[in-house]
């Protein structure tokens, strides 16, 4: 049996314990403290949360359901390990934060979790208290640099002394097991690893399965998510009118994240008139004029750092659409509506591909690049495409109770002028999906 990795000593927490029991707590389990390190929902989102009858999650459970995911994962593959560089999976496995996209392109910051539960992380150096709150991390270090910015020439030796730490920990925590899954790491880290026999795995597939079923709290903590961002979305419309650029408008949907206690946001896609086709064009000066396409992707990482990741168009001005926009957002609107019908535990990738909701001829070249994709902390795994691209891309697999998709569509027609972007955020059910996202389709462009 997998000894628990929650029974953790009272030396080995970051917290005092008799400190802890006396501080106020929030109603998620945080510390009630003004001067706190860890970031957090802020008052507004909690009054927000509460005036919709929203559940908020509790932290300390969500913790350890996350990690027995992981751990759990690593046994059923027979690993000794896995090593985590992705953001991502860090902030999966200890729930920890620390300049979230600086160190996706200089991964500063290394987490190792054992299948027995025991966790090391590798912060920056002197950040040691931005985790003082979290008592699953048994140990805290630094050391995790080896890219040239950081190490220069001194790379290689950088990177054997680190994996020398890895393989040190291998050996205490699984024994013979030489196997480490990793889910991504620099060249010379790798070489570090394979010079001391260790027997590095894919840590991308630990790490996506381990994320897939979301737990009772991380559901709650996406519902609280997408309330935040349909808040934030509400005070974009108010911001959207003649004589303001797109970048007025997505500036409101950032500035209503972050003072709702978000995190960041992984695009910029929003896009106006002839620039909403094609698609992909991000906010620019663009300024708008009424009876102008405004067309959006929220790409966001709210609150506890979920993604709400939904879409919509709009009419600038409150104008009427005209009849090819309409016919453009009726298109749009019936795909996710026929695709999220579909959802159900059960169903495999295929069946979704092969009898989804067709798009006219004339719209396929420029087909969004997935019917669905999962959601989670970010855009996760699966991706499930459409026929044009199932024999180049697709894979099999079959949907669960506590699968989080997101179902969308881009329809525009090639050389047109006008692109309507549309998308659901969906929860998997035991008997079919729940709809996770609220805010309302335009009448305007649906009425007859």
């Amino acid at each position: 049996m997998m000894t628990s990795p929650f029974s953790i000593p009272a030396q080995s927490r970051r917290i005092d314990p008799p400190r802890q029991r006396a501080a106020a707590l929030r109603a998620d389990g945080s510390v009630d403290d003004n001067d706190r390190s860890e970031i957090g929902p802020t008052p507004l989102a909690f009054a927000e949360w509460a005036a919709l009858g929203l559940q908020v999650p509790q932290l300390a459970t969500m913790r350890e359901y996350r990690l027995q995911r992981i751990c759990e994962q690593l046994a059923a593959r027979d690993l000794g390990g896995i090593l985590l560089f992705d953001p991502l999976n860090i902030r999966y496995a200890t729930d920890s934060t620390n300049m979230q996209l600086w160190t996706t392109h200089n991964p500063a910051r290394a987490c190792f979790v054992a299948a027995s539960g025991h966790v090391v992380l590798w912060d920056f150096h002197g950040c040691d208290h931005l985790s003082a709150h979290l008592p699953l991390v048994r140990e805290l270090r630094s050391g995790a640099s080896f890219f040239y910015f950081e190490t220069g020439e001194r790379t290689d030796e950088h990177a054997r002394r680190f994996c020398a730490q890895v393989d040190e920990l291998l050996r205490t925590h699984a024994g013979d097991n030489r196997r480490l899954a990793v889910d991504r790491i620099e060249v010379a880290g790798l070489r570090a690893l394979d010079a001391l026999g260790v027997q590095v795995q894919n840590g991308q597939a630990v790490t996506e399965f381990a994320r897939l079923i979301k737990g009772p709290d991380e559901i709650r903590a996406m519902r609280c998510a997408v309330a935040s961002c349909e808040a934030a979305i509400a005070e974009m419309r108010q911001a959207m009118r003649a004589g303001v650029t797109e970048n007025d408008v997505w500036a409101a949907l950032h500035g209503g994240n972050i003072r709702r206690g978000g995190e960041w946001i992984e695009t910029r896609i929003l896009s106006s008139g002839p620039r909403t086709n094609p698609w992909y064009q991000e906010s620019g000066p663009r300024v708008l004029s009424d009876g102008d396409l405004l067309s959006f992707d929220t790409d966001l990482i709210g609150v506890y750092g979920f993604c709400v990741d939904m879409s919509r168009s709009w009419m600038c001005g409150g104008l009427e659409p005209t009849a090819e926009q309409k016919r453009l957002y009726r298109i749009a609107h019936e795909h996710i509506q026929v695709n999220a019908d579909m959802v159900k535990p059960g169903v495999r990738f295929s069946e979704l591909t092969a009898n989804g909701h067709r798009l006219p001829e004339s719209c396929r070249a420029q087909r969004y690049g997935v019917m669905f994709h999962g959601v989670g902390l970010c855009d996760e795994y699966p991706c499930i495409r459409y026929p044009e691209d199932f024999d180049a891309y697709g894979y099999e697999g079959e949907l669960q109770p506590g699968m989080a998709l997101c179902v969308e569509a881009y329809v525009g027609e090639v050389g047109g002028r006008d692109g309507i972007k549309l998308e659901n955020q969906l929860l998997v059910t035991e008997t079919g999906y729940e709809v996770l996202t609220h805010y309302p389709f335009e009448d305007s462009f649906l009425a007859a």
